[in-house]
């Protein structure tokens, strides 16, 4: 009987959190992203094993796909486009890895890149009746070509030739709005089933990763390493203000997952845009 009305201190906190007005959210995610890269600077002391874990956990999230995939047979939820465009831009480092540092990150793209295509295939073809095709309305060029141009102009300044710097620049581009066409669906249809849920959430992560990697990098070497000499003056702002695009962009959406996590919720729902 004592436990009846007994709230959590973390449900209390979202409780409290769910009271306060738009700016004072805004301000309590921001000192809460600031709190965790802080501590993933003291944990962990090679930096470099950010990109690593948030390939990883990418990967992660595209099981989580598949499982949906092959266990409730439908689609429903997810975005082709978001799927090409991640394939597109996976092929496209793939290659550049190729060319230019072959490591353990060619090998988690190559697993990411299959299992994608994966997804792709059966989007497309074995569970093409319960794919929103109507609400994946995003057009493909609103992406592709600001990312093709961008390219074109901002790129590393290396030793190898100029069309394989524009790709790589080119992925790191697409990549950051890469998931625009999921949350436009997403925004569609406003209620999130797990899966979909579980995988967007994932994609929020491995680019928090990212961005704090960095982040780090730039509070270590008092900003110096924004202008990094040989790499193209422009080439690591534009890297750097990526990455935090594509934690942005994510970072709505990861809110209202956690408060439906937190509320014991399974299905997300997302507010009505106004």
């Amino acid at each position: 009987m004592g436990q009846k009305g007994y709230q959590s201190p973390a449900k209390k906190l979202l409780s409290w959190v769910r009271k306060q007005s738009k700016k004072v959210k805004i301000f309590l995610g921001i000192i809460t992203a600031i709190t965790l890269v802080a501590t993933l600077k003291l944990v962990v002391h090679d930096h470099n094993y950010f990109f690593v874990v948030a390939e990883a956990i990418h990967l992660i999230g595209l099981l989580v796909l598949i499982y949906k995939l092959t266990t409730l047979k439908t689609c429903s939820g997810l975005s082709l486009k978001t799927q090409v465009l991640t394939a597109v831009f996976l092929a496209v480092r793939l290659y550049c890895s190729f060319i230019m540092e072959a490591d353990i990150h060619t090998v988690l793209d190559l697993i990411t890149l299959v299992a994608t295509l994966w997804v792709i295939y059966m989007m497309k073809f074995k569970l093409k009746a319960s794919y929103m095709a109507d609400l994946d309305n995003m057009p493909l060029y609103y992406t592709i070509v600001p990312a093709a141009v961008l390219s074109f102009f901002v790129h590393p300044t290396t030793s190898h030739i100029m069309i394989n710097r524009m790709l790589w620049a080119f992925c790191v581009y697409l990549e950051s709005v890469s998931v625009l066409p999921q949350l436009r669906l997403m925004q569609n249809i406003q209620i999130i089933e797990p899966f979909s849920a579980h995988y967007v959430f994932a994609l929020g992560v491995a680019r928090f990763l990212g961005c704090a990697h960095w982040i780090i990098q730039v509070y270590d070497t008092a900003g110096a390493y924004i202008y990094l000499a040989g790499r193209g003056y422009f080439w690591i702002p534009m890297v750097f203000l990526a990455e935090i695009v594509q934690t942005f962009i994510l970072a709505d959406f990861c809110y209202y997952y956690v408060k439906s996590v937190m509320s014991g919720q399974l299905i997300v729902r997302l507010p009505t845009p106004v």
